[in-house]
């Protein structure tokens, strides 16, 4: 396919593709997938090889937050019965931190619900970055925390953050529609505060909110222009007590194809498969390495994910590798590009953002709860296109906040 061959080259060469041609990867055929995964995979392992870098999520804060994010269950007149609870401790929160470390998770996320810190909270964050750190001094630290205020970025780069993240979630002619609290261009002025400050910013996109190609297109190239680190792509978790709890648009074909037009328009950054993969990905969430090279380790913030056994063992079954420590995540270019911004973080921000508000959502991939999956003709839901798939959408009850062993 000319098209595929065309994307392959300007990916090699860093060069972005037109408008025209990411809409085009978007209406591939179902025919063609295979293909066109082959095409981005060629780009994906000509930046990143076949290192998948795993990232370890913590909720500081969770719930009960100002803003009004439709897809958000931590939102303003939220229902979903998550839990809620103020900030965690310092020791606490690095207790979670080293758990996920354990795993195998080459960056912690610490993200907290509300519209922005106050500086007060900053020094709370900036004192779990150091609790973190003293634990283990090579861990990537991104902080994800709202809105950021003058000088804000700056100080939690002092204290140790490697990466803030803030996702656009949406193109900024749909942004009000799902947001009215704050403004796309208040997102916006929050990377650009990180990249200035020195930090390795990540910012991403939320897919499946009824949004078009055409604003896909828009949100991706937008980020291009920003030009974070990292790309998470979050795939919508329609939870119950949201208003886009009834939203369910994905099939595993169509996350694939968002995925791979990610890929060619943004090809040697950090893309993370985030909230949402093991909802609408399902089984097919090992093609979706061959385009992305970077996803969470187990839970989420206010869902469950697979388990984080599950989520290693995938990785090795596909033919691939996690990121070691010692390596650097981004390619040498961008290293050199960012002087203390890339080298410092090593790679990419927190992001993820589904539907469980900050920066990460969940869901439970095999089994929820801890329970068995379900065999077939005992119960099992059929993987019916287009129809919820809600016995795959978990309210995280272990972990942070919880006396419950986190799963990582």
């Amino acid at each position: 396919m000319d098209l595929l061959n065309t994307l392959v080259n300007k990916g090699l060469r860093r060069e972005s593709p037109t408008r025209e041609e990411a809409l085009a990867v978007l209406a591939t055929s179902d025919d063609d997938l295979l293909d066109v995964v082959a095409a981005a995979g060629k780009v994906r392992r000509h930046w990143f090889g076949r290192r998948v870098k795993l990232n370890y999520l913590v909720n500081l804060k969770s719930g009960l937050c100002p803003e009004d994010c439709s897809y958000c269950s931590q939102r303003l007149g939220s229902k979903a019965e998550i839990l809620k609870y103020t900030w965690l401790k310092p020791d606490q929160a690095s207790q979670a931190a080293a758990a996920g470390v354990a795993g195998g998770a080459k960056r912690v996320c610490l993200v907290a619900s509300g519209r922005g810190p106050t500086d007060r909270d900053v020094d709370r964050v900036s004192d779990t970055i150091k609790a973190i750190k003293e634990q283990n001094e090579a861990v990537e630290v991104c902080a994800c925390l709202g809105l950021l205020s003058d000088g804000q970025a700056e100080r939690l780069r002092e204290a140790g953050a490697d990466a803030y993240n803030h996702n656009l979630n949406t193109s900024e002619a749909t942004y009000g529609d799902i947001t009215t609290t704050h403004t796309y261009a208040d997102r916006v002025d929050t990377v650009n505060k990180a990249h200035a400050a020195g930090l390795s910013a990540c910012s991403g996109l939320i897919a499946g909110m009824g949004e078009s190609d055409e604003d896909l297109v828009d949100v991706v190239f937008s980020l291009r222009e920003l030009d974070p680190d990292s790309v998470p792509v979050n795939f919508l978790i329609p939870m119950e007590g949201t208003p886009l709890a009834k939203e369910w648009h994905l099939t595993p074909q169509r996350c694939l194809r968002i995925l791979a037009m990610t890929r060619f328009v943004c090809p040697d950054v950090e893309v993370r498969i985030a909230g949402g993969r093991e909802v609408h990905l399902r089984t097919m969430q090992p093609l979706a390495l061959h385009l992305a090279n970077s996803i969470f380790l187990g839970d989420y913030l206010t869902s469950e994910g697979q388990a984080g056994r599950a989520d290693l063992e995938m990785i090795a079954d596909a033919g691939f590798e996690v990121e070691g420590a010692g390596e650097v995540t981004l390619p040498e270019h961008r290293v050199a590009d960012r002087g203390g911004c890339g080298s410092h973080g090593e790679g990419a921000g927190c992001g993820s953002h589904g539907a469980g508000g900050g920066c990460g959502s969940a869901h439970e991939g095999g089994s929820l709860c801890g329970s068995a999956p379900a065999e077939k003709g005992a119960g099992a839901v059929p993987a019916v296109a287009g129809e919820p798939r809600t016995d795959l959408v978990a309210v995280r009850r272990r972990g942070a906040g919880t006396d419950l062993a986190p799963n990582a």
